[in-house]
């Protein structure tokens, strides 16, 4: 895996999000965080952008790394951004804890040609076996909520996100399935906990 130049070491899925960013790409990021990819971004492969985060301490975080960051709920939309504003969006794990997924996701494709969805995968076997045989809502790595504090409220396959995309002719690009840091190719929607999407128009 490639070594990112940071001064902390990125999620799994943030390192291939690096990754699959061209240099120099304008890149808006939603829910940014603590601004660790786009830190990265700009100081390794010359990338140009924005955060959008809505947790003060995230902002602050941000802020403090150098990044343009927005304090802004995506629940109220991104009409700020004109169309083709950016190379490429953003939106890491946070996509099960929209409400409006479908309009966040039709944005997303006004705003740039691409975009990079990251989200914990429910279809994995360790939760189905939580579910099937514990008889609770599943709690693991990936997830690690429990059920009555959990920001997650749309939980979601990689079969429900296809579908999703194939309704709003949305292109899926690449996907990579993943699981305690190993990439999955073989039935991946059972045996991944975490996937990464690249999207474009279709």
């Amino acid at each position: 895996m490639q070594t990112v130049m940071t001064d902390r070491v990125l999620r799994e899925d943030l390192q291939l999000i690096y990754r699959w960013i061209k240099p120099e790409s304008k890149v808006l990021d939603l829910g940014c965080g603590d601004g660790a990819l786009l830190a990265s971004l700009v100081a390794d492969k010359q990338c140009r952008g924005y955060g959008v985060e809505i947790d003060t301490s995230g902002v602050i975080a941000a802020m403090s790394r150098g990044i343009n960051v927005i304090q802004a709920d995506l629940e109220h939309g991104l009409q700020i951004f004109g169309d083709d504003s950016f190379d490429v969006i953003v939106l890491s794990q946070t996509i099960q804890a929209m409400k409006n997924t479908e309009t966040i996701l039709r944005d997303m494709m006004r705003i740039a040609r691409e975009a990079i969805v990251t989200f914990p995968n429910f279809g994995y076997w360790r939760n189905r076996l939580q579910i099937a045989l514990g008889g609770h809502m599943p709690v693991s790595e990936s997830m690690p909520y429990q059920w009555y504090d959990t920001p997650n409220i749309h939980w979601c396959t990689l079969q429900d996100f296809d579908r999703l995309c194939a309704q709003n002719g949305i292109a899926i690009l690449e996907r990579t399935v993943m699981s305690n840091g190993r990439r999955i190719d073989h039935l991946p929607n059972l045996l991944g906990s975490l996937a990464v999407y690249r999207v474009g128009r279709g």
